[in-house]
């Protein structure tokens, strides 16, 4: 019987134990290290951070139901991982052995990258986790109180630009339905090179779409920012151009901001040598498994991909919802083919497709494959899309308390689209 440990209990690691448990039965042991004790859908986390939303509509605990699935469940920090011995250290002391090491972690939130930012001792806040939305939401229960300048954005090496725009489109609307948006100047700072970049190079007509909706709602936008520090209520910001070459220094004031920061790999994760890349993210082949270690898989955004390209401020690519659900199904066919001595030949896709909301209407991008040229490339508008991703949501945290192992995207987002298979 062999001992398959996943290290990590969120969207990609709920699902990738499910599935092994779907292909594999008893015949093997499955368990999922995760440092806390509930699941979070951090899709939400936007709506959350303006009170939307509550923390126990996007959390639930974790045990009970991986446990009725009869899958083990330990609610400690990695500590440390031992590949050449196949063991995790775990915080409480603990070790805990493994045939195989299914990592889904997620990233290090990179605040200490510029000085002065996050919530933790820094003058920013983030929509990263629910604990992180649930101070935001108190930070702007503040902003309510005493209206003023309102920064929202990316930092330099991010790549994860989707929420930065929800949460500037739903505090824009939040502000008009308490008619005090007069009182509260936005504006949009962001390490990509255009507005509507996503880290994907654009998508269809991102940049016109999203550039008129700022327009349209008063929000000041400055790309290729790169953000230096922050102090109380003053962000420093380097504009630069197409080359590279500084435009321009900015002082921007401001009495709340939210800034998505750069992602790097895990502590525990990075430290394993010749597991990672420089940033700590998982160097994994086309079978999500990894370059040196052959029985550790990984999946989800602390995976190592190569931005779309290069531009004047770090960005990376974005791991989304799509590709993350198909690099789960292919580790739990791929451990099973192992298993079973046969070829471990199932493969991810790079294909990116994201839901956001704007406050009162929503979009959908879809980017088949992540990597120009693409087959599809597109960006649609709607009030339904604000809808759908409510209805997706509910789904997915239904689907992670009932096990269900159906593939969200292939079978309801893609068809709702008018995309019936992608190769």
């Amino acid at each position: 019987m062999a001992h398959i440990v996943i290290m990590g209990a969120g969207i990609g690691g709920m699902p990738t134990a499910y599935e092994l448990k779907a292909k594999l039965g008893n015949n093997h042991q499955i368990t999922v290290v995760n440092t806390v004790d509930y699941f979070q859908f951090v899709p939400s986390n936007p709506w959350l951070a303006v009170g939307w939303s509550k923390r126990e509509k996007i959390t639930f605990p974790i045990r009970p139901y991986l446990e009725r699935k009869g899958i083990n469940f330990v609610a400690q920090p990695v500590t440390k991982i031992d590949a050449d011995q196949n063991t995790l250290q775990l915080a409480n002391g603990q070790n805990l052995n493994y045939d195989y090491l299914v990592i889904t972690t997620g990233p290090k939130l990179s605040f200490d990258e510029v000085p002065g930012s996050g919530p933790h001792g820094g003058h920013t806040h983030s929509i990263c986790t629910v604990d992180h939305a649930e101070k935001t939401w108190e930070a702007y229960q503040e902003l309510l109180e005493e209206p003023g300048p309102v920064i929202i954005g990316a930092m330099p090496g991010a790549s994860c630009f989707g929420p930065a725009y929800e949460f500037t489109f739903i505090v824009n609307t939040d502000l008009r339905k308490k008619k005090i948006r007069n009182k509260v100047p936005i504006t949009y700072v962001t390490s990509e090179p255009y507005i509507g970049h996503l880290g994907l190079g654009g998508v269809g007509d991102s940049k016109g779409m999203l550039e008129s909706e700022y327009r349209n709602n008063d929000i000041k936008w400055i790309t290729n920012a790169k953000v230096t520090k922050v102090e109380a209520g003053k962000m420093f910001v380097a504009e630069h151009d197409m080359q590279g070459n500084l435009l321009k220094e900015h002082e921007l004031p401001f009495k709340f901001s939210m800034m998505l920061p750069a992602f790097k790999g895990v502590d525990p994760v990075a430290a394993v040598e010749g597991l990672c890349n420089p940033r700590g993210f998982v160097l994994i082949d086309e079978h999500q498994r990894s370059k040196k270690y052959r029985n550790i898989f990984s999946a989800g955004v602390c995976v190592a991909i190569p931005p779309v390209e290069v531009t004047p401020i770090p960005t990376g690519a974005p791991k989304t919802g799509y590709m993350i659900e198909s690099m789960v199904t292919a580790i739990a066919h791929n451990i099973e083919a192992d298993l079973t001595g046969k070829v471990a030949d199932a493969k991810g896709t790079w294909n990116a497709i994201c839901l956001a909301d704007m406050g009162n209407t929503a979009a959908v991008f879809v980017a088949l494959p992540q990597i120009p040229p693409r087959n599809v490339n597109w960006i649609k508008k709607g009030r339904w899309v604000h809808w759908a991703k409510i209805a997706f949501e509910k789904y997915f945290i239904y689907k992670m308390k009932k096990g269900n192992t159906e593939p969200v995207y292939e079978k309801y987002v893609l068809k709702a689209m008018g995309i019936e298979k992608l190769d």
